[in-house]
């Protein structure tokens, strides 16, 4: 027997390879296929079984495309209609992979078609729980996302609850479970950087599966949410009613484009993202570009700052990772890159082309213009919850999803300073902000984390976890 944890940092998920006597299932895929069909060939097994744990928000899942190489059976929990063939399971159903059984455990309230898969092995003992965004590591899945003209969040969250309360905590204590993400997805609010611990774990220290009534725990799930990215709809709707072949995707996203092409796609309005690092970026882009940099959290920005998912992409990017970014924004359904510039911003000045720079400034610097006493404009960028934590007295909270729908009125030939908290949303910010007319933008190095150091005057300190 094989269980394997396939974490990807980026997107906090957790995918798992789970194998007996020659034969494997795959829960929750990522987009691409490649590692999941290597694993079972370099064990010589035979995929049987893609299982998905519910429509997921945050990223698309590669169960379609996994099951046109592999010849594998997609299967769902109770109550999924999906676009595509799929074997939607019963509740309490059970699955044969080799020696190993697994239990379908329908468990709405993160969606209504959520469910668990619990692994069993010969004796009937319980090995391990798969509970997708059911049950986190510290937290429960948020119940808002999957809301209907006849199912509100609080009937959801209240799903939740007997889901959790029926199904999972009855379960032996010693059972391990895993999550489909961790600390740093927008599935959730208050998730361990943690990703397995026991059930028995979790009934000591999870907030949400401590004694309480129904009713105090819709209010304590529904309570603190943040707006979820305007991309989740999209992404579940694709892994609902299909999507085309990722390979088609990459394929067409790795293309070369000389200065000439790429110029010529520029003048249809395709949208240009530099993915280099903030500190490369910042030295010189392309006018009306933004910078989601790869080493950062890259595939959440991106669906969070680019709204129309069809929208045609050009790239900027190191050389050597153009597979990387096509693939990591296929992940988040962005399946339109044309191509990228070849050669990259050298190509661009070598050319005879314009760049243009943000200015940046240190930390220190900044807190000396404020202690001189000048009217110093500073744009934070940071979620309200940093904000709301600590923040510098002359700071404006701008959160960067919402940024530049919040800053029209502000003047664009006056002089702000943007931060966040150590530099990368900074930059995509201070891209923004240029690329809309703003005249005097300086992005200040290092975030909250540098200017923590310095004298300048900020507000005390509250901590984060008194927040939920």
């Amino acid at each position: 027997m094989k269980v394997e944890q396939l974490y990807t940092g980026c997107l906090a998920h957790g995918a798992y390879y789970i194998e007996s006597e020659g034969e494997a299932a795959i829960i929750d895929p990522l987009r691409e296929t490649a590692p999941y069909m290597e694993m079972a060939e370099e064990r010589g097994a035979k995929i049987k079984y893609i299982l998905e744990t519910h429509f997921h928000a945050d990223f698309v899942s590669g169960h379609i495309d996994l099951a046109k190489k592999s010849g594998a059976q997609i299967v769902f929990g109770p109550t999924a209609q999906t676009g595509y063939d799929a074997y939607v399971a019963k509740d309490n159903e059970e699955l044969k992979l080799g020696k190993l059984r697994i239990k379908v455990l329908h468990t709405p309230g993160h969606t209504q078609e959520s469910s668990c898969f619990l692994l069993l092995n010969e004796e009937d003992e319980q090995l391990a729980i798969f509970t997708g965004d059911t049950l986190f590591i510290g937290d429960v899945g948020r119940p808002d996302l999957a809301i209907k003209s006849d199912v509100t969040m609080d009937d959801l969250a209240g799903m939740l609850y007997d889901s959790l309360h029926n199904k999972i905590m009855p379960l032996n204590d010693d059972l391990t479970v895993y999550p489909g993400h961790g600390a740093g997805s927008a599935c959730g609010k208050n998730m361990s950087k943690e990703t397995y611990a026991t059930l028995g774990n979790q009934k000591e220290f999870n907030y949400a599966l401590q004694p309480m009534s129904r009713e105090e725990f819709i209010v304590k799930v529904t309570s603190g949410l943040a707006t979820p990215p305007q991309y989740f709809g999209h992404n579940a709707m694709m892994n609902k009613a299909g999507y085309n072949s990722f390979d088609e995707a990459l394929a067409q996203g790795t293309t070369p484009l000389d200065v000439a092409a790429f110029k010529a796609e520029m003048a249809k309005g395709t949208l240009i993202l530099d993915t280099r690092h903030q500190d490369t970026f910042e030295k010189g882009y392309i006018a009306g570009a933004i910078n989601i940099g790869l080493d950062g959290s890259f595939a959440p920005w991106v669906g969070a700052m680019i709204e129309n998912l069809k929208r045609p992409i050009l790239l900027i990017v190191q050389e050597g990772r153009e597979e990387e970014a096509v693939t990591r924004l296929a992940r988040v359904g962005y399946d339109n890159v044309v191509g990228f510039l070849k050669g990259g911003i050298d190509a661009w000045t070598a050319a005879g082309e314009e760049v243009t720079i943000v200015n940046t400034v240190s930390a220190t610097a900044l807190a000396e213009a404020i202690a001189k006493g000048d009217d110093v404009k500073v744009i934070d960028v940071r979620n309200e919850g940093e904000f709301i934590s600590e923040h510098l007295l002359v700071a404006t909270s701008y959160p960067l999803a919402e940024m530049a729908k919040k800053v029209e009125d502000l003047d664009k030939k006056a002089t702000y300073y943007v931060h966040c908290a150590g530099g990368y949303r900074s930059m995509i910010a201070s891209a923004v902000l240029q690329n809309m007319g703003f005249e005097n933008i300086i992005n200040v190095a290092g975030g909250f984390k540098a200017i923590s150091e310095t004298d300048a005057p900020k507000s005390d300190y509250v901590c984060p976890s008194t927040l939920l």
